[in-house]
């Protein structure tokens, strides 16, 4: 089982910088990938960037060059610093975590979600 729980979402101004949070109950190296998705009112949840185990990253065509996906390992810690955000980054914003179990099937973990609203 993993857990996670997401922090840092505010309502911000077009232009503005937030940096989500999320703490993960586990050693990070003992998970294959965390990731970052969001989910705005009416839409389907998508994928804002993940990061693997070694520390590749891959983004949303949406987000690249705005956002980024680190991590503190000492801390278990995976973060998304957002800039230059917009009106249509509104969402929910979701911690993801994939695991593989014994099986070496991946399982997927989520967070309960921390709203970012972006308006003037």
């Amino acid at each position: 089982q993993v857990q996670l729980v997401e922090s840092g979402g505010d309502l911000v101004q077009p232009g503005g910088s937030l940096r989500l949070s999320c703490a993960v109950s586990l050693s990070i190296f003992s998970i294959n990938r965390m990731g970052w998705y969001r989910q705005a009112p009416g839409k389907q949840r998508e994928l804002v960037a993940h990061m693997y185990s070694g520390g590749t990253t891959n983004y949303a065509d949406s987000v690249k060059g705005r956002f980024t996906i680190s991590r503190d390992v000492a801390k278990n810690m995976v973060y998304l610093q957002m800039n230059s955000l917009k009106p249509e980054d509104t969402a929910v914003y979701y911690c993801n975590a994939g695991k593989s179990n014994y099986m070496g099937t991946i399982i997927e973990y989520w967070g309960q979600g921390t709203q970012v609203t972006v308006s003037s």
